[in-house]
């Protein structure tokens, strides 16, 4: 047994599981993974390991899920922590994720999105807590991703950088962040429990990283998915009920910042995807890229 096996099997002993069957339930793009815990009664729930060696840190989860779950939604109750060690027990909110909803089910697409949309007009109403801001020059910077890991990998060079870094400044910067963005908002961390009311019918994941952002931002994620691909009507239906839901009162100004957002947020993941692949050796983001 590693030293990091024996740390998790000691905390998972003393939070009450240590009788509970442990299995795999996934890793992501992190150096986070979760596993799943049945007890002998049936009763589960969910192990995040972040080791803070490799760079994770657990309080950032905890500090926004409490602020989700003060707002009534659904992040999942912590159980137990070990801030020090980097893990934390998890109530399980099950894997009936978005996307593999969808895939089996696909006339309830509507109905999840529709859901996904109310979550956020929910969230962006209430106050944020004090967050870092995303703002103009933060996203400009990680755009040049693409360039400086995307376009360097593929043709050797960084062609485009400056002038883009430019235009990219422009129609950034006078997007005023105002509200908590969970910047991972898509149909691989949203979870349906549809026996529950309102927006706490969508489960939350990865929220970790949230900031103080525009509210176009989390649209964009979940609408220009680079992981599933979402119909253009779908699309525009989910943004006009954002718009209409939210009260917005200049529609083509939101929508433009909705797609200047899009162009950040996909340019920045073009970037990520090839890090993750020619860095950290995980091939499978490949899949996504053209997307």
């Amino acid at each position: 047994m590693t030293a990091r096996a024996a740390c998790a099997a000691a905390f998972i002993a003393r939070s009450g599981w240590d009788r509970a069957r442990r299995t795999v339930v996934a890793g992501d793009a992190s150096n986070r993974r979760y596993d799943r815990l049945t007890a002998p009664r049936g009763e589960t729930a969910i192990l995040m390991d972040a080791p803070p060696d490799k760079g994770e840190d657990v309080r950032p989860f905890v500090r926004i899920a409490t602020y989700l779950k003060g707002l009534g939604l659904s992040a999942p109750a912590i159980l137990a922590e070990d801030a020090l060690h980097g893990f934390l027990l998890l109530e399980d909110l099950g894997d009936a994720l978005f996307d593999r909803v969808v895939a089996a089910t696909p006339d309830t697409e509507e109905t999840l999105y529709n859901a996904a949309i109310d979550v956020l007009v929910h969230l962006h109403a209430a106050k944020p807590p004090p967050l870092a801001t995303y703002d103009g020059a933060a996203m400009t910077d990680l755009t040049l991703l693409a360039f400086d890991r995307y376009g360097a990998t593929a043709t050797g060079g960084t062609e485009g950088r400056e002038a883009a870094q430019e235009a990219l400044h422009t129609a950034l910067t006078p997007l005023t962040p105002s509200v908590l963005i969970q910047r991972d908002y898509h149909a691989q961390n949203l979870i349906w429990l549809p026996e529950r009311d309102g927006p706490a019918r969508v489960g939350l994941l990865d929220f970790q990283d949230a900031m103080l952002g525009h509210p176009a931002y989390d649209l964009c994620s979940i609408l220009m998915d680079a992981r599933r691909d979402v119909p253009p009507a779908l699309q525009r239906a989910m943004l006009d009920r954002y718009i209409a839901a939210a009260g917005i009162d200049d529609k083509d100004a939101f929508t433009a910042a909705y797609h200047a957002l899009a162009a950040q947020r996909n340019l920045r993941i073009l970037g990520v995807f090839t890090r993750l692949c020619v860095r950290d050796g995980k091939a499978h983001y490949v899949d996504l890229i053209p997307r």
